[in-house]
């Protein structure tokens, strides 16, 4: 059991280093070389989005033989109700993830020598769209959704244990999910993703802070609903087909 500690430990630490620290680079050298154009936004956009996948997708194919590479907290949650894991082990991995959160945004400072922005999450005047536009119930949907699909598709890929493919198709589902939700919230679809940044940027005061229970409460919401669709509809129907 502590090997899946440790791996959930590291993998989160390394989706949080990759995936933030893609945002923050970009957002602070790419975007400026484009003169902050729109050419240059979506840029930024894809970066951030393939980092976050590919990272993922590097992960499952590594410590996924370990642990299974959930790295986000709706996923464990997921696989809970799911009964792929017990309560002890989803409660032990969401505290590996957590610890590794804090130490991949840890990290991120150190490298970028600044505690200033470690590409926290958020919403209203955090938003790149701005405040008219993501408030709350607006953020808080969004995140249920975007953590929906990619929880869905993390269920079905990895029902069959001989998948070879469904490492790439994880960190595809990432990736789309990320290239919706960036404008709007810099896409969460994970708690432990959005905890560290959040408790040690700097940044904008104590606002990421006051904002981060939409990225804890937002994931787990859309997890638990994949895991009952993916468990009483696409499961459901699968047996009734097989009974035929």
């Amino acid at each position: 059991m502590i090997k899946k500690f440790i791996s959930e430990v590291v993998g989160t630490m390394l989706l949080v280093l990759f995936g933030c620290g893609t945002a923050v680079a970009a957002n602070k050298y790419v975007a400026s070389a484009f003169g902050g154009s729109a050419i240059g936004l979506a840029f930024n956009m894809l970066l951030i989005a393939l980092a976050f996948g590919l990272i993922l997708m590097a992960l499952a194919y590594t410590i996924g033989k370990v642990s299974g590479a959930h790295v986000n907290p709706a996923v464990s949650v997921a696989m809970l109700i799911d009964g792929r894991i017990s309560v002890f082990e989803c409660i032990y991995y969401i505290v590996g993830q957590v610890l590794g959160s804090v130490a991949g945004a840890a990290l991120l400072g150190f490298f970028m020598g600044s505690y200033e922005s470690l590409g926290a999450n958020g919403f209203d005047t955090a938003s790149a769209l701005g405040a008219s536009v993501v408030t709350l119930p607006v953020a808080l949907v969004l995140e249920a959704i975007l953590t929906f699909v990619f929880v869905l598709v993390v269920l079905t890929v990895s029902a069959d244990s001989e998948n070879k493919g469904a490492g790439l198709i994880i960190g595809l589902a990432l990736t789309v999910v990320h290239i919706l939700g960036l404008p709007f919230t810099g896409t969460s679809v994970n708690p432990a993703r959005s905890i560290g940044p959040a408790i040690l940027t700097n940044a904008a005061g104590t606002l990421a802070r006051n904002q981060l229970w939409v990225f804890i409460v937002g994931p787990l919401i859309g997890g638990v609903l994949a895991a009952l669709f993916y468990k009483f509809i696409i499961v459901e129907k699968e047996v009734k087909r097989r009974k035929k």
